[in-house]
């Protein structure tokens, strides 16, 4: 089932056009991965599906209404965003960070009602926060401060979670603990998780659903399985790499051991050092 989907999408900077009919769906209370390299248009596109860009052409579409034509506080009852590198104002406690998310569902400014208390302690204890509910925010760790922030997005209390590049900057550890959360919030709350992400076996251990791009087309779609390719690693990341099992999961993962077409680069370096050798000599 897929409550969200983009119909011919099309996404420009200015008048540079970045992606061009792009057709996917993302698979409901799933994990979904958006892989691809620097520069491919994966952030642009979570940034356009989740209402912060808008299209030049085109829709995205939840639940078959076009997400850019509803209401901001209607829309952000649905889904919730965790963008790149977020940061909070100095000395912000982690519960007032929280507490953000429920600007959706208050109808008056600044009104807090019990109910709004109820799910900011509920997500802060979801994310394992609760021993920094009054540290503030500034004063975590770059693995607690991302949980921090995911705690806000899910006291919007949405079936959908966008996150771009969660893991970036963090050490191998906060990686997994941030992870692992993502995992459990999607095993037990049924919630769709949507996220870019640079580590491509991350993306296969994490991840039910793949989409991999280049250029802003979809160049392969579908399980771990079926995306973690050597076709595929060459067409979008340019790499000759080994697909083995996880020992432990048994999901594909990603051994790279050369760019694609080395051989002829070695050759040509080769050519180059010769020649400067019998120059010198």
């Amino acid at each position: 089932m897929f409550r969200l989907t983009t119909s011919n999408l099309n996404i420009a900077y200015d008048d540079r056009l970045i992606v061009q009919n792009l057709n996917i769906a993302i698979p409901q209370g799933k994990i979904t991965a958006l892989v691809g390299s620097n520069g491919s248009g994966k952030s642009t596109i979570l940034k356009t599906m989740a209402r912060l860009m808008n299209p030049a052409g085109g829709s995205v579409l939840l639940d078959g209404k076009s997400i850019h034509k509803q209401s901001t506080k209607e829309v952000a009852k649905q889904l919730a965003i965790l963008p790149q590198n977020p940061t909070a104002p100095d000395g912000l406690t982690v519960s007032e960070l929280v507490s953000y998310g429920r600007f959706p569902y208050q109808k008056g400014f600044g009104t807090v009602s019990k109910e709004d208390r109820k799910i900011v302690k509920w997500a802060v204890e979801a994310t394992g926060m609760s021993e920094f509910a009054d540290r503030p925010v500034d004063q975590l760790s770059g693995g607690q401060r991302q949980r921090a922030w995911i705690a806000m997005a899910l006291a919007q209390e949405t079936d959908i979670l966008f996150l771009d590049e969660p893991t970036t900057f963090l050490d191998m550890a906060h990686q997994l603990e941030v992870l692992h959360l993502l995992q459990k919030l999607n095993e037990l709350n049924n919630r769709t998780v949507v996220m870019v992400v640079h580590d491509l076996n991350h993306a296969s251990r994490y991840a039910h659903h793949m989409i991999a791009i280049k250029k802003g087309t979809v160049v392969g779609e579908g399980t771990p399985e079926e995306v973690m390719t050597h076709d595929i690693l060459r067409e979008v990341f340019n790499i000759e790499a080994d697909i083995v099992p996880d020992p432990r999961t048994g999901v594909p993962l990603c051994l790279p051991y050369a760019l694609a077409g080395e051989p002829a680069a070695d050759k040509a370096i080769f050519v180059r050092e010769e020649a400067l050798t019998a120059t010198s000599a």
